[in-house]
């Protein structure tokens, strides 16, 4: 028996190569399905199964064309309606991979679908359970994400606590568990950085799996605090329930060099949206007037999901050479199949041919300190909720990053704006978004507050009530 987790950081995902004795199972795989073909050909097994643990809202999953690569079937739990031809599980129904078994084990609470997958072993010993977003390392999953519009989150919520205690916890502490996400994923709101664990663990550590929890307390916990879930997620959880365009060929059209005629063109005749994925260093030295920075070093789609709002709107790309299909391949696993290509030769084509380019203005944590000890100036803290509530500058306005377009009325457009978030990343996303819905005098703050926080100045800002810790 053989499993692996195959974890991908951008999208704090876990998919799970399951083989026995010449047959192997693949559950919640990544849209881009070759590799788990591949891996099941160097092994020389067959995937005789695709389980899927729900409909996925935050990617889109690799499940359908697996299944057509390998004719393999696509199995998911009790409830699940699909588009395609699939396996729909009753709950305790059990699959045979070479020597060991999966049992489907109907877990409804993340959504009306949700299913664990209890792997038995050789032995017939219980050794693991594939989670998906029911129970993660740390949390469970928040109950708001549902297709259908006829239930609650409160009704959910409910019902995950049933599951939870009747279905999960009643298994023996040292099976394994093994979730669909980790920290950074927006599918709960505790997760640990730890991509797996065991019940016994959880049972201690996991505050949803606490001893003599009410049902009541348990959904006061679970739903307090639980921010909103990004405008893509229900495009995802639709494209993995009705279906979606061969990667494999939205990869042939994406990959494309563009002429600069070609690139302008898009930008003009289709309003495509120039999505620049290069570093952040490099955008505030030189990009496209109004185009949109999300870089490949951060979580790159995610955040494009999450601020385009329309996952179907044309998209063309600034890139550096040799990141092109990467580019891609992480937009399409957000449902963003629309992208017609990139600028042959990037930013430096677009100059030479004449264009014209912007930058960003940029100040260092040290200068801004100062400047701060002195003023009383105009900040934006771009961060999550839960980090400004734990820390903050005392003048600064939090509009996360993910509720930008929708707090445009809160920025003061009368002075210079200096813009933070916790690292450099997330700002200079905001300040492109904000440029291109017309704001000036933006300024970005290098290193954002993990940078504040280690200047030789930040106790005199402690000091004087100018940084705030709760």
């Amino acid at each position: 028996m053989k499993i692996e987790q195959l974890y991908t950081s951008c999208l704090a995902q876990g998919a799970y190569y399951i083989s026995s004795d010449g047959e192997a199972a693949i559950i919640d795989p990544l849209r881009e399905s070759q590799q788990y073909v591949d891996k099941a050909e160097d092994d020389k097994v067959k995937i005789k199964y695709v389980f899927e643990t729900h409909f996925h809202a935050d990617f889109v999953s690799g499940h359908v064309d697996l299944a057509r690569k390998t004719n393999s079937t696509i199995v998911f739990g009790p409830s699940a309606k699909t588009d395609y031809s699939c396996h729909i599980a009753k709950d305790q129904e059990e699959f045979t991979i070479g020597k060991i078994k999966i049992r489907a084990i109907h877990t409804p609470g993340h959504t009306p679908e949700s299913t664990t997958y209890l792997l038995i072993d050789e032995n017939g010993n219980n050794h693991a359970i594939f989670t998906g977003d029911t129970l993660f390392v740390g949390d469970v999953g928040r109950p708001d994400l549902a297709v259908a519009n006829n239930i609650t989150e409160d009704e959910l919520a409910r019902t995950l606590y049933d599951s939870l205690r009747n279905k999960i916890m009643t298994l023996e502490d040292n099976v394994l568990i093994y979730p669909a996400h980790g920290a950074g994923s927006a599918c709960g709101k505790n997760m640990s950085s730890e991509t797996f664990s065991t019940l016994g663990e959880q049972k201690k550590i996991n505050y949803a799996l606490r001893d003599n929890m009410t049902k009541a307390e348990f959904v006061k916990e679970l739903l307090e605090g639980m921010p909103p879930p990004p405008s893509y997620f229900k495009q995802n959880a639709l494209l993995n329930k009705n279906g979606y365009n061969n990667f494999d060929d939205v990869l042939a059209k994406s990959n494309k060099a563009l002429t600069i005629d070609e690139f302008k063109d898009h930008m003009i005749s289709k309003n495509s949206l120039v999505i620049d994925v290069r570093n952040q260093n490099e955008f505030i030295k030189k990009h496209i007037p109004n185009s949109l920075f999300v870089g490949l070093n951060g979580s790159f789609a995610t955040w494009v999901g999450t601020i385009i709002k329309d996952i179907h709107r044309p998209i063309i790309l600034i890139v550096e050479k040799g990141k092109e299909e990467e580019a891609i391949t992480r937009l399409a696993r957000v449902g963003c199949d629309n992208c017609f290509g990139y600028l042959d030769g990037g930013i430096s084509t677009w100059e030479k041919s004449g264009n014209p380019t912007s930058d960003l203005e940029f100040i260092s944590a040290n200068n801004f300190v100062e400047m701060l000890k002195l003023n009383t100036i105009n900040i934006l803290d771009v961060r999550k909720e839960s980090e400004f509530e734990t820390q903050h500058i005392e003048s600064s306005i939090n509009s996360p990053l993910s509720q930008v377009h929708e707090n445009l009325d809160l920025i003061n457009t009368n002075e210079k704006l200096y813009v933070h978030c916790g690292s450099g990343y997330r700002s200079v996303i905001a300040i492109s978004i904000l440029k291109a819905n017309g704001f000036d005098n933006l300024i970005d703050i290098s290193g954002g507050y993990n940078a504040i926080k280690k200047t030789n100045l930040n106790e005199n800002c402690y000091r004087s009530g100018l940084i705030i810790s709760n």
